[in-house]
């Protein structure tokens, strides 16, 4: 379960820079670049575990969560950059 939570925080990481370095108009754009990232770092993250029970489910538990936290941070930068104009 520590692996999968490392990934989540790398997602969380990826998306705070992504809405720090990014213009506005390519924040979208870049977060698809940073979950692309994230998917990578999940399948080595699991396969550094050397655990082979329950592997695809890590993965994919992995991934998903990155995806969720990813778009929660991406919400929030969607609606500061609304109400910041």
């Amino acid at each position: 379960m520590t692996g999968v939570i490392v990934v989540w925080v790398v997602a969380a990481v990826a998306a705070v820079l992504v809405g720090i370095l990014a213009p506005e108009d390519w924040r979208a754009a870049w977060m698809g670049v940073g979950m692309g990232l994230v998917i990578p770092v999940a399948f080595a993250v699991q396969l550094w575990s050397g655990r082979s029970q329950g592997f695809i489910q890590r993965v994919a538990l992995s991934v998903i969560g990155g995806l969720l936290v990813m778009g929660f941070i991406g919400v929030g930068l969607g609606l500061a950059t609304l109400f910041s104009a």
